[in-house]
Order: structure tokens, then sequence, then C-alpha cells
């Protein structure tokens, strides 16, 4: 789109506010779209196919296209429609025309119009659809929030519905803009180091006499390893507590805190937040308490706050950060601490990574807690719980982990954005998978009463689910629906990270033949598939003389997906799936491993059999390990039985196999992290938007 174009939007809009309009009448709304090259004819005949092309300034993500069915269909409930059928949507920051134009080649409005332009034997409307797009994106980034030299800002442009051939023609339009608002001040991001790094480390709230939460902090922080002379607590009266020193308060300390744990009562912490500011003491500062936004009474009080911290942020070294309010703390196993006011004898948190490479940040404490319970080999290198983003957001920790070295992969739990941090929190998704990461995120707030309660625990305001998924998957993330489909994509995405991701074709092997049928049966999402691969005929030889070495060849077909029998034991299992690895038409394996089948070794001890349990070097849990490590493709391993099969699951995935409770969830989550592995080698290829991030 040329300057002049950019400059005639510029005095449209002038015109309109100046005759104390907010919208465009319909003699401008024709000369902005004359200048964008788009027909408008309110009197032209419907067309076979109506579209809709939309332009919004949105809260969290700023400006957003989208495109989809147009006319009366455009009133259908999008929740009526698979993934991407109806509408898609992307920031307009993180596109440009010819990815945008592969994002609507999903809907049914782009297949109705290539069937209807098959039909008439018309020319293709890509070139038409993509100078639009081009010419829209342009629009957006001029007048979009934030954009200093815009008069104003682009509230709404509504195309529909909209006919498309050669030529585009819009039979009806809206345009609305607004003033430009100010925003919040950057955080000093930089010092995140200092809040999962600490050298030195302030309490404050620490009770003498009982074991408050204040209390149990200090000594988590001690259980994990700080130490005790890196440590102080703010009380006075007192000249040590545990053996940690005693100070009385911010004054008396001898040099900056690189970080301050606040575990007050919610009533002290509005004066004891101007004294920090004030004393410039602490370059981080955690606050524990809730009831600091979450209810009515206290959201105007808790605005202030946040006002007066952001206000800070405008002082010669950006002032203090401040994590929380309403949070639980953060682990950090490389700064050697662990501050959540959980005792370690209700969470323990053992080594289950060789090498720990990820991150979880959730505004829910409690969510961090019960994923990690339930599969701690999740085992992040740092756990942060965001709380009530009085200040640090979510764009602000995951911009900084994005470049951070070492962090493979991060799991994020979002209740809500702060205005405009949905866009920052995009592009930091971006950065990450630009730098070789993969992102995980659920957002909650998935229903209206979902929505309220949202607002009652972090003092969150949830968006659109729609709107979230798409900008955040065209991002580069993946979306998780629910809690066991983020436990399942976050603990996959660090199992399998370092694996090659060839293409979309899987084997499937079980000795259950229901299992290998459900392996089949999962390969589709709404928006991708897998598909069984064809054997070669050297890899059916292979696993034919397995069979007849095993005694199984009068029982077993060779096939993809393939039901070796019940009668396989361990090795059978591991040398077909390895065959099956070593196939140059298979991507990844499943692998069903059959516990319960007599023949496997799968308890921690065999009474019936003796020594034929998991601790025989001819188990699964000894030889499968080895398997993994020398192939690099994704092998995936099924263990579908009761808790007297927990231990053969536990040691496997404590030798680094990824392996899963069923086969559903197991090929599932591969289905998705297949998608997501593909979708990052396409963004790292074109790099719509760019890379300025």
């Amino acid at each position: 789109m040329s300057d002049s174009s950019i400059s005639r939007a510029g005095e449209l809009f002038r015109q309109a506010a100046g005759q104390g309009r907010a919208s465009l009448n319909a003699g401008e709304l024709k000369a902005l779209l004359d200048s964008l090259g788009l027909g408008f004819d309110a009197q032209a005949a419907a067309g076979a196919v109506e579209v809709r092309i939309s332009l919004n300034s949105t809260r969290e993500f700023g400006m957003v296209l989208s495109a989809g069915l147009g006319g009366i269909e455009a009133e259908l409930d999008e929740g009526n429609f698979r993934r991407d059928r109806a509408s898609v949507y992307a920031a307009a920051a993180l596109t440009d025309a010819e990815d945008f134009l592969r994002l609507f080649q999903r809907t049914l409005a782009y297949q109705k119009l290539a069937a209807v332009a098959r039909r008439d034997g018309t020319a293709s409307p890509d070139a038409a659809l993509k100078g639009c797009f081009e010419k829209l994106l342009a629009l957006a980034k001029a007048f979009a929030p934030g954009q200093p030299e815009a008069p104003c800002v682009l509230q709404a442009l509504e195309l529909n519905p909209l006919l498309a051939g050669e030529r585009l023609t819009v039979r009806a339009a809206q345009c609305a803009f607004g003033a430009p608002q100010p925003g919040r001040l950057p955080r000093p991001v930089e010092k995140i180091d200092k809040l999962i790094h600490p050298k030195r480390i302030g309490i404050i709230g620490v009770s003498g006499n009982s074991m408050n939460f204040g209390r149990i902090i200090l000594r988590n922080l001690m259980g994990s390893g700080y130490p005790k002379e890196q440590l102080l607590i703010l009380k006075p009266g007192e000249a040590e507590i545990d053996g940690v020193k005693c100070v009385e308060g911010l004054k008396a300390l001898d040099g900056k805190l690189d970080m301050l744990i606040v575990a007050v009562a919610a009533s002290a912490v509005y004066e004891l937040v101007d004294e920090i500011i004030e004393s410039d003491a602490v370059e981080a500062v955690m606050l524990i308490p809730g009831s600091l936004g979450e209810t009515k009474k206290s959201r105007e009080p808790a605005a202030q706050l946040a006002a007066r911290i952001n206000a800070a942020h405008g002082k010669p070294g950006g002032g203090p950060i401040f994590l929380g309010a309403n949070c639980l703390g953060v682990v950090s196993h490389p700064g050697a601490y662990d501050s959540w006011f959980i005792p370690l004898e209700r969470l323990p948190k053992p080594q289950k990574k060789p090498l720990r490479n990820s991150v979880m940040l959730s505004q829910s404490g409690a969510f961090m807690i019960t994923r990690l319970s339930q599969n701690p080999w999740l085992d992040p290198a740092y756990m942060l719980a965001l709380g009530n983003q009085t200040d640090l957001t979510h764009g602000d920790m995951l911009g900084y982990f994005a470049a951070l070295p070492g962090i493979e992969t991060l799991g994020i739990y979002i209740e809500g954005f702060k205005d405009l941090d949905g866009l920052a929190f995009a592009k930091a998704v971006r950065k990450a998978v630009l730098n070789g990461k993969q992102i995980v995120v659920y957002k909650s707030g998935r229903t209206a009463p979902g929505q309220g309660g949202v607002m009652g625990h972090t003092a969150s305001i949830a968006g659109g689910l729609t709107l979230f998924e798409s900008v955040v998957r065209h991002a580069g993330a993946i979306v998780a629906e629910d809690f066991n489909s983020f436990d399942d994509l976050f603990y996959i995405a660090g199992v399998l990270q370092g694996k090659k991701i060839g293409g979309r074709r899987i084997g499937a092997i079980s000795g259950a033949g229901f299992e290998a049928v459900g392996m089949a049966d999962n390969i589709e999402s709404d928006s991708f598939a897998l598909e069984m691969g064809a054997l070669e005929d050297a890899t059916v030889k292979k696993v034919e003389e397995i069979l007849v070495a095993k005694k199984l060849d009068q029982l077993v077909e060779v096939r993809n997906p393939i039901d070796i029998n019940p009668g396989a034991d361990d090795e059978a299992h591991l040398q077909v799936s390895e065959a099956f690895l070593q196939d140059p038409n298979i991507d990844a394996v499943v692998v069903g491993l059959d516990p319960t089948a007599p023949s496997v070794r799968a308890l921690v001890e065999s009474k019936l059999r003796p020594g034929h349990d998991i601790s025989d070097p001819k188990s699964t849990v000894h030889l499968m390990p080895p398997i993994v490590e020398r192939n690099d493709k994704p092998l995936i391993g099924i263990v579908d039985g009761g808790t007297l099969y927990d231990a053969m699951a536990a040691g496997l995935m404590d030798r680094g196999v990824c392996i899963f409770r069923n086969c559903a969830r197991g090929t599932k989550a591969l289905v998705r992290y297949v998608e997501a592995r593909q979708n990052a080698d396409y963004l790292k290829h074109r790099r719509p938007g760019g890379t300025d991030f």
C-alpha cells in the first residue's frame, strides 16, 4: 500500500473526527475503499459466494486481520464448525499477505470461491485476495494501537459482504476509529534475571513463633539449598530466625537486594510497595498476598497500586519489577532456590531429567503444583507463578525466556492478558519458535461461568477463546484444549525436542488388536492428520524374520498398523519397532508395550515366573532406552495398564523414553506435536511478519 493511500486514510479519519464522528460515512467509505483498490457497489447483485474480511483493534492483540464466511453465513455460530473453517484470524504484526492467504485457504469461504471458479472456468481469486490482504495489513500497521505517528487508531473496518473474483467488490462496509490511548511503560525485563538467579534474597512476613506462609517459604529456601548467608529477614526486634539474620527494615539494608519476598497481609502491601519504590533498595519483588484485585472491594486500590508501580518504571534504572500479586512464588533450579509456600513434604521435586531445559509459567500456582505432582517428569528448570500480573505480564516473561539459552520448551497457563499484552505474548511466541523452542499454552475461561471464575481468581479479564487460539496458534504455539492435553503436549514437547520430524508418516505396533486400531483411529485432529506409512519390502521381510524367530509368523500378517499378538515378548516388540524406525517411509513409531501380556517383563516382581520382571536385562525397561537413544526418529511407548505397571512406566520415563498410559492420548499428542514442528519449520523458512520481535 502506497504512502499516499495511508495519507488519504488519515485525511478521511481527521475529516470525520472534525465533524464529531468516530466512523466514516458512505462517501468517506467509498473514498477509503478506492484508495485500497477495492470496488464499492451497494447495488451489486449477490454472488454465489459472499466473504467477510475485517480489521479489528482488539484489547489483547491490537490489530487483527480476519476473513471467512460473509453475508448471512457470517451470523452463524463459529462453534458449529471445525477449527479454521468459518473464519481465520491473525495478528497483523505477525503475518503478511501470502501467509494470510495460506491461512484463509483453510476456510469454507475460500473453498467455495475456488469451487465456483473451477465450475465457471474463471480465474482463481488468489491474486485479488492477496492484493487486498496486503493493503489491509499496511493500513492496520499504520493505524495500530501504540503507533506513535498515527493520528488515530483504526478500531474496525469490516467488508461484508464482499464478492471475490478477478476483482473484489464490496457491497457493504463500515469503519470506526478512535483516539490513541496511553499504554503502560515498558518493564525493565532484564531484571527478571535477578528474580530467577538472585544472589541476595530478603523476606518480609516471617513469623518467629509459628509456621506461617513466610516461615514455610524460609524453610523451603533453605531446604532447596539456598545459602543462609545470602538470606535476610526484614523483622524489627529479632536478631535471627532459623539461623537467618534479621534486620529492622529496608532502611537497615547494607546494599541492594536482588529479590524481596513479600509475605505480609494484603492490607500492609500498599504502604510497603511505596516504601520499596522510594528506597530503591530492591531489584525484584515477589508479592505473595491475594485480595489485591480479585474482589470488587480491592480492584480500585489494586489499580492505583499498579499505576504507582508503572510510574516507577519511568525513573532512572527502571525501578523494581514485581511478580504477583496473589503469587505462589518461584522455583528456580539454576538459581538454587524454591520460594513456594508449599511444604517440600507435600511436593518433592526430584530431578527427573539429566538436563532441566523447560519452563512453566502460570497465573495459577495450584495449576503448576497439580501438574508437577501428577507428572514429575515435566521437571522444569524454572516455575514461576504470575498471579494478578500487577506488573510483570505473560508477554514480559515469555519474551525473556524466548531468548534465554538452554531453554527448549515452555508450558504456560493463562487466565487473561493485560491490554495489548496478548500481542506482546504472541510476538514472544514467534520469537521463541524462531529460536528453536516449543511453546505449549492452555487458556482458561472457556465458558461464561469459567470467565467469571477467572476474574475472581487472579483479577484477569478473559478474552474471546477463538481469537486467542487462532492468534496464538498462528504465532507458533501449541494450544491445549484441556488440562490433560496440556500435560501430554508439554511432556511430549520436552521428551521429543531433539528428535527429527521428517514428515507425517507413522508406524503403529501392538500385541493388542484394539490398541493397534486405536492408534490408527486417533491420527487426525481438526486441522492436521498423520498417515500410516507404507512399509518397504525390505522392512516387511525384516519383520517376517523377527516373527519367524519368535514363532509368531503363523499368527501375524505384516502390515501397518500391525498386531503382533499377545504372545510377543519384550524383544519382539522392540525389534519390530526398530525395524519400523529404520524404514525410510516411516517418520515416527507408536508401540503398545502390552504390560498385561504374560510374555512381557512388566511387573516389579513375578511370583509365577521369578526373575521375569522389570529387573531382567531382557525387559523393555532395559532394552528400550538404547533404541530410543540411537534412533533420531520419535518412538513413543504405550503402557496401558493399572497401578501394577506404574513401575514399568516410571522406569522407562526415568531413562528418557516417551511413555503414555493409553494409545489415544499418546497418538493424539504426537499428531499435535508433529503439526507444531512442521509449522515451526514453515515459520523459520517464511518468517511472515519479519523477525523483529
